[in-house]
This record gives structure tokens, C-alpha cells and sequence, in this order.
């Protein structure tokens, strides 16, 4: 979908559609909605009473222009309470406003920065929500599906954002270039999560690991298993020895120029497909796993973008990435890994896998100076029955770093809640015969995960981040799909600008 910057007026603009804007209580138009409404002689204003029309966020209202105006139709979408208004509303009712030009099958669409001049927002803050909104709420993963024979074409070719004002439209330029890069980065983390498990390996991972650092020009290291081995990552080698595709550890670092200002490590839990292993899952909760390495598209995704917008903060990608899969090999209940800080941990129950590869992870990081570490992770069905899919469980070591992320969450609309640590749930994780087992009982499930990884965070500021609930959605909302959505990318490359 490409995005273009236009000055002059909305009402002349020749395309399929025109989307235009109305805040709830609002009877008269005003604005580029009432110069819409002007050209076509009232009858906006007319179906906006006749409709009932409310401005309620995220409604839409459909108008024909009857040939008045260059546009054949008039999306009038709701802004909601302008007391309650800022960039989220304005990501929704963009994505809102998209997904209804997708269904009456418009081609290009005219559009402007909504409610930036009646709520006072600054136009590239705007323009980027505006870039977001359409891209993430445009987005369908729809490449293994046959195209309609009598209509091939179903996507939106053109998005013109139109302004008047001329001194506008550098500040609308930047926020637009600065959407498009996070909306893309956010879109393909969830295509990476989507793809079918029999594509998505860890080989394969790592191919668009080493492909996306030629491009972008980050440093990049792949570890095979010998160097697996070499490095004492024992635990990811024993979750990934059952499968056929063999583990990998993945390290991308973007370097500014100049001296840093600040050191980031992102960590993202890379299990292509879990079975369960030997504790194997119940076939109806084998269902999407091969979204367990969405923490990994997450930090892979976020570096692309952050490559791409180029701050001055050194970033820093692990992925430890496998199958959780069963053979002969199978790690089993009982057994007794090392990690890579000589921890010992006694396997409880092997589909609580995830925690044991960023165990390896979390303590290379733990050797190297960080201002912050952040681990995202889908790591526990726990979270899910706490949070639902509506907030990212935040759990870690420092509690300015989990304030700072929480914020970052809040001001891109990813929600985020913290989980708290306690040392009588740590006590849960306590073993007879090693330093630690790697799953307790079901009580506090979620906060028994982070606690457990926190045994490996070192002296760096950390912040684990549980996205189980909100990185896959069985129904869409807003400007998320079903399916993969990928947060937390865009809270990630927020957290870093910041």
C-alpha cells in the first residue's frame, strides 16, 4: 500500500473514496468534513442526522456523492469523545476507516491527519498514527489463499493523505516516514509468526536473520551446533535435540555512529513449533504453536526498524531458536541441564521449554554491560487467565526500566500490566536435587516464569515481558487482526527512541 502526501483540497481529489471525520456530539460538520459536506451541498449533514450517526470511535458511515466531488463515495468514520482523544483514537479510527475502503473495494483513498487541527495535535505525531492505523489495520495474511475469480485485486493501491497547509507538510512527511518503517516492521513480525511451522525452522529464521543484516547493515553471528556446544548453551541444544531441524543462536547488533548514548539488549524467544515435548499438549492446545517464536519476529522486526530510523542507542538481538518436538532424543521429566552460568535446573515438565532457551540467552547477556535488557516471550498460559489478551504481563529487576517500557506500551496502545515477584513464589521453583526446577505448580504461573529467568539476568537492568495473551488474537479489534498481531514490536522501538 503506498502512502503519498498531497497538498490542496480533499473535495477535489479523484479516487474510489474519501475519508473524512466527526467527533461524537457533534451535529454540524466542521472542517474538511464540513467542506465535504459543503460540495455536496449538505446531504453529508443530511445523512449524518437521518443515519443517527454518532461519532461514535470506530463507526463508519457511508455516503455516495452522487458525482459531486471527484471521489465516488464518503467514509465518514467516528473520532469518539474529543476529550479522550489522541493518537491511539486516531490509529483506530484509521484502521476502522481502511478496513471498510477494503470492503467496498476501493483502489485509492484520500484521507486526512484526523481531528489534528480540532484537538490540537502536532501534525507529525498525527500523521504518523494516521500511517499506522492504515498499514497495521490494512494488513491480511492471505498469501495461501486463491484470489477471487472474478475479482483478483482486493488491495488498496494508494492512501493520499491531503493538507492544505504547506508549511505542514515536512512535519506530516517525517511522522509519515516514521509510521510506515514501525507499521512494516509490526506487520512482518506478524507474517513470520503466521507462516506455516514447516517453513518458519530455525535454519530458516536464521537465513532471514543473516538476510535482513545484509540489507540493513547490522553486524550478524549465527551459532550451529558445534558452537552451541562450544558456548555451553546446553539447554537450547537439549529442548531442540528431538527435532530434525537442528537448534540455532542468533546475535544481530546495531551500532550508531558515534558513540552510543545507551546499550539495549532485546532477547526473543525463538521456539518454531512446541509440541510439548514428552509432556505433550493436548491436541486442541497444539493449535497455533507455531506462534511460540512470535518473541522472536518481535526482536528481529524491532531492529529492522530500528535500523531503518537509525537512533543513537547501540541495540542488541539474541534469539535462541528450536522445535520443542518428541523422538528418541526427547529431553525428558527428570533430567538435570546446565546453563550457560552453571545454574542447574531439574525438568519438571518439558513444555515449560521456553524459559529454559532464554536461560541460555539471558546469561550471555548477563557477561556483557547493557542499560537495559528486555526479554519477550510467550511464555505462559498463565498469563493469559491473569491478563487476558488485552495486556503483555511486565515483570523484572529495576522498577524504573519496567515504568519506562509500561510507558513506551501505553503511548504506542499496547497495553502492559506488572506482574509482581515475591520470594515465597520463588520458593515454588525450589528442587531437591538441582539449583532450581524449571516448572512448580499452576499457582501464579506467569510470575513463577519471570522469577525463574531472573535467576539469569545478572547485574543488567531487566524486564521480561509475557506476551502469550496479546500476540496472537482469536478474534480482530482495531488495528489488530486474528492471528498474529505483532506486539510488542512497536512498544520495543518506542522504549528505544525514548
Amino acid at each position: 500500500m503506498d502512502i503519498q502526501i498531497q497538498q490542496g483540497d480533499l473535495t477535489r481529489i479523484a479516487c474510489d473514496v474519501v475519508i473524512v471525520n466527526l467527533f461524537a456530539g457533534v451535529t454540524e460538520p466542521g472542517g474538511a468534513t464540513g467542506a465535504v459536506n459543503r460540495a455536496l451541498d449538505g446531504w453529508l449533514a443530511d445523512q449524518i442526522a437521518d443515519q443517527r450517526f454518532t461519532g461514535k470511535l470506530n463507526s463508519i458511515l457511508e455516503v455516495p456523492t452522487f458525482g459531486k466531488i471527484p471521489a465516488k463515495r464518503v467514509l465518514v468514520v467516528g473520532l469518539g469523545e474529543r476529550d479522550a482523544f489522541g493518537a491511539e483514537q486516531i490509529r483506530q479510527a484509521a484502521a476502522a476507516a481502511i478496513k471498510r475502503a477494503k470492503e467496498v473495494k476501493a483502489r485509492t483513498v484520500a484521507t486526512l491527519l484526523h481531528g489534528a487541527g480540532l484537538a490540537g495535535l502536532p501534525a507529525e505525531a498525527c500523521a504518523r498514527a494516521v500511517t499506522e492505523g492504515t498499514l497495521l489495520g490494512g494488513y491480511a495474511f492471505a498469501k495461501y489463499k486463491r484470489a477471487p475469480a472474478d475479482d483478483p485485486t482486493t488491495e488498496i493501491e494508494r492512501v493520499v493523505i491531503v493538507e492544505r497547509d504547506a508549511e505542514k507538510l515536512p512535519a506530516i512527511e517525517a511522522g509519515v516516514t516514521s509510521g510506515r518503517i514501525i507499521a512494516e516492521a509490526a506487520n512482518l513480525a506478524r507474517d513470520l509468526a503466521n507462516e506455516p511451522p514447516d517453513l518458519i525452522t530455525p535454519g530458516e529464521l536464521a537465513r532471514i536473520a543473516r538476510e535482513m543484516a545484509e540489507t540493513h547493515g547490522l553486524r550478524c553471528e549465527i551459532w550451529d551446533e558445534q558452537r552451541l556446544a562450544e558456548e555451553r548453551m546446553r539447554c537450547l541444544l537439549m529442548v531442540g535435540r528431538a527435532s530434525a531441524h537442528p537448534p540455532r543462536f542468533i546475535r544481530l547488533d546495531y551500532v550508531p555512529e558515534g558513540t552510543p548514548r545507551k546499550r539495549v539488549c532485546l532477547i526473543g524467544k525463538g521456539i518454531c513449533y512446541d509440541s510439548g515435548g514428552l509432556s505433550l499438549k493436548p491436541s486442541e492446545f497444539m493449535k497455533h504453536m507455531k506462534t511460540d517464536m512470535a518473541g522472536a519476529a518481535a526482536v528481529l522486526c524491532t531492529l529492522r526498524a530500528i535500523a531503518r530510523l537509525k537512533p543513537d542507542v547501540a541495540v542488541t538481538v539474541l534469539v535462541p531458536t528450536c522445535e520443542n518436538m518428541v523422538s528418541g532424543l526427547s529431553y525428558k521429566v527428570d533430567d538435570i541441564l546446565r546453563a550457560r552460568n552453571g545454574t542447574t535446573i531439574e525438568i519438571d515438565n518439558t513444555d515449560a521449554e521456553g524459559r529454559l532457551i532464554l536461560a541460555d540467552a539471558l546469561s550471555l547477556a548477563a557477561e556483557e554491560s547493557f542499560d537495559a535488557v528486555l526479554d519477550v516471550a510467550t511464555l505462559t498460559g498463565g498469563c493469559i487467565i491473569a491478563l487476558a489478551r488485552v495486556w503483555t504481563g511486565v515483570m523484572g529487576n529495576n522498577q524504573a526500566l519496567i515504568d519506562a517500557v509500561i510507558a513506551a506500551g501505553a503511548a504506542v496502545g499496547e497495553k502492559m500490566w506488572q506482574l509482581p515477584f515475591d520470594p515465597e513464589v520463588r520458593a515454588l521453583l525450589d528442587s531437591d536435587v538441582a539449583d532450581l526446577k524449571n516448572s512448580a505448580s499452576r499457582e501464579g504461573s506467569a510470575i513463577q516464569g519471570g522469577m525463574f529467568l531472573q535467576e539469569f539476568a545478572g547485574g543488567n537492568p531487566w524486564v521480561h515481558l509475557d506476551i502469550a495473551g496479546t500476540s496472537y488474537l482469536d478474534k480482530p479489534r482495531a488495528y489488530e487482526p486474528k492471528g498474529s498481531t505483532g506486539v510488542p514490536v512497536r512498544t520495543l522501538v518506542e522504549f528505544v527512541l525514548r
